[in-house]
């Protein structure tokens, strides 16, 4: 995959050159050849080498560089003056803190050995403790916690800002861990065995130092790991593509290689892959090998060596059980049963896929048109449970194999809500679950697949008053006669005058579904105060199954643009609001989105939170882990690539004599995923240019945003005074 073809000099008259979307007349449809000329930063070589000359904010890609360093600063100064000055922000933080912090909201459980689990923030513990209790425990109104690991403590005695990442335990018993510690949020981690009983560090146990690594237990004296084993060991991406056997009392120097990919694959790095029966056996151990970001191969570890399974490049192993695979292909899959739908629930035999001979499995779910599988979850002897959704509403399903055919059983959920499956046990046979609305808190469940009974266990208090409010689900009709649904959160008073200040959300990529959710923060900082809240399901996401996602990969980009622009329409025609009224919030791949809804359609937009995100994307590849996204964008290297990028990529498309609103940027200094560089040379290039903006950088938390809720509630605080500055004044 790593293609490092260099482009040809390509004009700077190439958005002249070919059809290219309209920007100020609030339509996509193609204008004339030769009507719009060339931004003045467009680049007139769109080669990695060009792409570079034509950039005079290349010194803010350097992380901690003086110059960067200054310019933060000084950004830093103007957006707190701003946004902290503002008569709403102590209100508003206040709020968000005592939601962010609150002492009776749903602690989120995981099975640990006989007992629950659950990792614990608030006002006393800001960066948390690492905690459990028995189930009978965590059922009680007055549960008594037992704490394993404070990371308050740990952070002030180590003198390290650590921020909790997860542990991984070894079935059956759980007793021992591998615990994930990030220093400011990265995505990097520092990794330690922790053992449960004596709730301490294992002294001379398994340390890996700070790497982006992929791990698993293969037994409790040894690890496959894949990781940063020294030159030449990592992708352009900066994730390993070789797994190792790490025996305890090794050294990484001294672990034995199992499996190699290759220094050009893409996507997030080879991944070791362990799954284990009810009583903690292993019965299969995968690796994937990622071609690029969604296509991958497929491999058995079988005792020191490793076999190729017959699977397609684009599916998704959702578990195994007693010598057979959960699987969804993300494409057909026509050599199975002579031809399977891409988005099916399929379980094949390993020995089937590993050998050869003919293709056959049960196909146990085929989604309709207008569903998808969200998340699924194998329980062993009792089957498969699935989150499914129907035009983006969810509901809940086990399947249970018979000797004919696997049988469906709803659990019953309430309608018009999000289903989210948490935790699972196949020792138990139980998993817990999550319902939830834009405006019904969430409400936790425990499921016993052998009894078929389900409790509710915990429902979290509301966090605002939703009655003034109603959902309303509608579609706006795309630039190529797609049909795209939206939600709408509105008061339920509303004047159809095109008043109502309104947020639009939207993601549209990576195939990350965006159904119902209830967001306690937005509730009481927007909806209370009169706000519209809107949630664009565009195609990128996985909202209809792979094809919705697929849609728009590459050289189609422009179609989620369009459908993103068309929910806009929408709202106007229908007089929910009005360009005025109107703002974007997205981050990472988001931040994609509303750069471009900015750029392209400023007309129909008074206000966008451009959050951690990408807007250089002629350059994306270059900055880390850019390299892993090319399956969804493109190559910048490749000249036809480059060409179609190009004319979206809202750094290149600024230009000084159009009216932008005044926007707010913001990232995070120790984001190692999505390169801080984007926001800062957007910000640098909208000053130069004259345009009024907004530009704040957060020192810790990487890409997450998960160091604490202190720092949170102040992030909450400055996106709303932001859109109620923009939107509501």
């Amino acid at each position: 995959m790593n293609r490092l073809i260099l482009s040809a000099a390509i004009p700077a008259l190439l958005l002249a050159a070919t059809p290219v979307t309209a920007q100020h007349a609030g339509h996509a449809e193609p204008m004339e050849a030769g009507t719009v000329a060339a931004p003045p930063h467009f680049p007139a070589d769109l080669s990695p080498a060009g792409v570079r000359a034509a950039d005079d904010h290349l010194a803010l890609e350097e992380v901690e560089g003086a110059e960067a360093m200054a310019f933060v600063a000084e950004s830093n100064r103007k957006a707190l003056a701003a946004l902290e000055g503002d008569r709403r922000y102590e209100t508003f933080r206040q709020q968000a803190f005592d939601i962010l912090s609150a002492t009776d909201r749903i602690p989120g459980p995981s099975f640990l050995g006989e007992g629950i689990a659950n990792f614990w923030q608030d006002a006393v513990n800001p960066k948390g403790i690492w905690r459990r209790t028995t189930l009978d425990g965590y059922r009680s109104e007055a549960t008594q916690w037992e704490t394993l690991l404070d990371i308050d403590a740990l952070a002030q005695a180590e003198g390290v800002d650590w921020v909790w990442k997860g542990a991984d335990c070894l079935a059956p018993d759980e007793t021992r861990c591998l615990v994930s510690l990030s220093d400011g949020g990265k995505d990097a981690v520092v990794v330690r065995e922790f053992d449960i009983p004596s709730k301490s560090f294992v002294d001379g146990g398994f340390v890996l130092p700070e790497g982006k690594h992929r791990l698993e237990w293969l037994d409790r004296d040894t690890l496959l790991v894949a990781t940063d084993f020294g030159p030449n060991t990592l992708t352009e991406s900066g994730y390993p593509f070789i797994v190792k056997s790490l025996k305890r009392g090794q050294t990484l120097a001294q672990a034995t290689e199992v499996y190699r990919g290759d220094i050009g694959d893409g996507g997030y790095g080879v991944s070791p892959s362990v799954y284990r029966d009810k009583d903690g056996a292993v019965e299969a151990v995968l690796i994937s090998r990622p071609l690029d970001t969604f296509r991958s191969e497929t491999w058995q570890l079988v005792g020191d060596r490793t076999v190729r399974l017959n699977l397609p490049a684009r599916i998704s192993v959702r578990g195994a059980h007693a010598g057979r695979l959960v699987l969804t292909p993300e494409e057909d899959w026509a050599e199975l049963n002579n031809g399977v739908k891409a988005g099916s629930l399929v379980v094949v035999d390993l020995d089937t896929l590993a050998n050869g001979g003919a293709m056959t499995g049960d196909v146990v779910f085929t989604p309709g048109p207008r569903q998808s599988i969200e998340e699924v979850a194998v329980l062993g002897d009792r089957g498969v449970v699935a989150s499914i959704y129907d035009n983006v509403r969810g509901r809940l399903v086990v399947f249970e194999p018979t000797p004919s055919r696997w049988h469906e059983r709803n659990v019953h959920v309430p309608d018009n809500v999000s289903v989210h499956l948490g935790d699972s046990s196949k020792k138990s046979g139980r998993f817990f679950y999550s319902v939830e609305g834009f405006l019904t808190p969430s409400t936790l469940s425990l499921a016993d697949t052998n009894t078929g009974r389900t409790d509710v266990l915990r429902s979290a208090p509301a966090r605002f008053d939703a009655s003034t409010h109603v959902v309303e689900q509608f579609e706006a009709t795309s630039s190529d006669g797609t049909k795209i649904p939206y939600f709408v959160v509105r008061p339920r008073d509303l004047a159809m005058d095109g008043s109502a200040p309104t947020i639009i959300y939207g993601y549209g990529g990576f195939q990350v579904s965006k159904p119902p959710a209830y967001i306690p923060e937005m509730g009481k900082l927007w909806l209370e105060n009169g706000g519209v809240y809107v949630n664009a399901n565009i195609r990128g996401g996985g909202e209809f199954g792979p094809a919705w996602h697929q849609a728009v990969l590459k050289e189609n980009r422009q179609l989620a643009f369009d459908d993103y622009a068309a929910v806009a329409r929408d709202l106007h025609q229908r007089g929910i609001t009005s360009p005025r009224r109107t703002g974007v919030y997205g981050r990472s791949n988001g931040g994609v989105l509303t750069s471009v809804a900015m750029t392209q359609h400023p007309e129909l937009i008074n206000a966008a939170v451009i959050e951690s995100p990408l807007i250089d994307m002629l350059r994306y590849h270059e900055l880390p882990a850019g390299a892993s996204w090319i399956g969804e964008y493109g190559d910048p290297r490749v000249p036809e690539e480059a060409a179609y990028i190009a004319r979206y990529s809202a750094y290149q498309q600024l230009r000084p004599d159009t009216e932008y609103p005044r926007v707010y940027i913001t990232t995070n200094t120790r984001d190692d995923r999505v390169h801080p560089g984007h926001a800062r040379k957007f910000a640098a290039r909208l000053e130069a240019m004259g345009h009024d903006h907004l530009y704040y950088e957060e020192t810790s938390g990487g890409h997450s945003n998960d160091a604490d809720p202190v720092a949170n509630a102040r992030r909450w605080a400055r996106h709303y005074v932001y859109l109620a500055q923009q939107l509501m004044d």
